[in-house]
């Protein structure tokens, strides 16, 4: 029943989300858009009703050959590190969803570092080198991440305040929950602030979503 109850709050949040994308990208089937860390483009095509011109890019090959042939997006390989393979302004909209706040270290890695502030120094480097690739790829984009202070942790849906445990502490509640709580997660993330979303896009508009009274998540826009 609760996942239910928070699968539909999730779904009103993302057509939310969606009214803000349109309102402010005025995306058509014209432009080429591509929706970065898009697994299989299930979410972008929630969004925008054509498929021509859209790309889906992830580091997972299998949900990209899902993509191409459940909606027809054309699929784009892109390594887990370094540049995204496309010239300067090659789209005209970079659509990113929940996925910068993942663009930390190495995913066999992240249970090995045991500080906060190692995990998080090294994680907001390679934000950086992201949010620069998608500055550089895109002539407009949309970036959406939760929100570091929202009262529920959007990966665990556990209280927030877990965030401020001990690495080595959040490695082991996350996994103790993993093993019977409605949610699992991997300890990859490193949750941002409106700051630095401002610092990591410095041309964008830092736009944000509020639920309960509290902001939820924060978006960088370019439009």
């Amino acid at each position: 029943m609760l996942k239910q109850l928070i699968s539909r709050y999730r779904q009103k949040a993302r057509k939310k989300r969606a009214a803000l994308f349109f309102k402010y990208l005025k995306p058509d089937e014209t432009q080429k858009i591509v929706d970065l860390g898009s697994q299989d483009g299930a979410h972008i095509a929630s969004i925008i009703p054509f498929r021509k011109n859209v790309f889906i890019a992830d580091i997972n090959e299998t949900y990209l050959n899902k993509g191409k042939e459940k909606y027809g997006f054309t699929p784009v390989l892109i390594p887990e590190s370094g540049k995204i393979p496309f010239p300067d302004k090659f789209f005209d909209i970079v659509f990113c969803s929940s996925v910068i706040e993942h663009v930390t270290v190495d995913k066999k890695d992240v249970t090995l570092f045991s500080s906060n502030e190692n995990f998080a120094s090294i994680s907001f480097q390679h934000q950086k080198e992201f949010a620069n690739e998608i500055m550089r790829i895109g002539k407009k984009y949309f970036v959406q991440t939760p929100y570091r202070y929202f009262p529920i942790e959007s990966h665990t849906w556990l209280p927030f305040f877990i965030i401020f445990l001990p690495r080595t502490w959040l490695i082991s509640v996350i996994q103790f929950f993993n093993t019977w709580w409605i949610k699992s997660t991997i300890p990859d993330f490193n949750l941002l602030t409106i700051k630095q979303m401002k610092f990591l896009f410095p041309d964008a508009v830092i736009v944000t979503e509020r639920s309960w009274g509290f902001i939820k998540s924060i978006m960088a826009v370019k439009s």
